[in-house]
């Protein structure tokens, strides 16, 4: 028992001097209000179930549920093709969920925040394809919408027709197109061309800013001057994230020209998974909408287009 309890203790000894190698070294002292990567937050504090600080958004109260009626497509200058309501609301899907077989895995405190989309007095929009709607039993024994397969939910913070706060909550919440795909052209991919064959991090040559680090939809990556890189700590949660998706794990086997020093995958307090280089956490914005875009560059003198060394390009000193 007690070799095996001592072995344990080697192995994580191990594993964390790892890890302080890697990012615990010519770090500085800085230490921005963000929250460790990996901390409990403090007690009474329910952000961590779905709320602010959680890939799902605010947990919002929400009255009884609305039918979709009839469907509609408003054409986004961001987002581009957007399925709504009858009263003009976005309709959202949940990477977490599933198209084939259809399934919900948004509930409780969830399904508060993103209230499911009824599968009663539903009519297609105008020019798409009926075929395409759908409904699935939920847990609780309701009947949801369904879009080519993927459940269908409004946003409790879209107060407004026309709003669409919830698109890239915790880089898994995504209006729908009329395809059932995700609308954002920054979410599926550019409609038109895109780059072929990119790796999964990659560098860009851009006229203005230089070599920068790119993903493999060619979308421009980012780092937040209030994170800090060890002990880690992300500065952006909650709506921060509907703006600025994290980068997703990368293999270290799929980059190219991109440092792999502090190349880390964490845990972070919403649950997500996020990839850092030089223990520095990496994100896109939402406000790019295809390759080259660098609208993100400057952005609140916080937010900067990340090196192939992982420097923040064009950064006052």
């Amino acid at each position: 028992m007690n070799t095996w309890r001592n072995t344990s203790l080697a192995v994580t000894a191990v594993t964390l001097l790892a890890l302080t190698t890697a990012c615990g070294q010519d770090k500085g002292t800085e230490t921005p209000n963000g929250q460790n990567v990996g901390q409990a937050s403090p007690a009474g504090q329910a952000a961590d179930s779905y709320g602010s600080d959680s890939g799902y958004g605010s947990a919002a109260d929400t009255t009884s549920a609305k039918q979709a009626g009839q469907l509609a497509v408003r054409d986004s200058e961001k987002l581009g093709e957007v399925v709504t309501d009858s009263e003009g609301f976005t309709l959202y899907r949940f990477d977490k969920d599933t198209a084939s077989p259809p399934k919900s895995n948004c509930e409780g405190d969830c399904a508060k925040a993103w209230p499911p989309v009824p599968a009663g007095n539903v009519t297609a929009a105008t020019g798409t394809d009926a075929a395409l709607i759908g409904k699935v039993t939920r847990a609780d024994g309701t009947q949801q919408l369904t879009l080519a397969g993927w459940p269908m939910y409004r946003y409790a913070k879209d107060t407004e027709p026309g709003d669409a706060q919830g698109q890239g909550v915790g880089g898994t919440w995504f209006a729908a197109a009329p395809d059932g795909k995700k609308a954002a052209v920054n979410a599926d991919g550019p409609t038109g061309a895109q780059p072929a064959g990119l790796a999964g991090l990659s560098v860009r040559k851009d006229p203005k800013l230089g070599d920068i680090v790119v993903d493999k939809r060619g979308m421009t990556v980012y780092r937040f001057k209030k994170d800090v890189a060890w002990p880690m700590k992300s500065a952006c949660t909650g709506a921060c994230l509907s703006k600025w998706p994290v980068v997703a794990p990368v293999g270290k086997n799929d980059v190219k020209g991109v440092t792999t020093k502090g190349f880390v995958t964490f845990d972070r307090p919403d649950g997500l998974q996020q990839q850092a280089l030089d223990c520095w956490p990496v994100y896109t914005f939402s406000g790019d909408v295809k390759p080259g875009d660098t609208n993100g560059q400057g952005v609140g003198g916080t937010w900067y287009a990340v090196s192939p060394q992982a420097k923040l390009v064009g950064a006052p000193k």
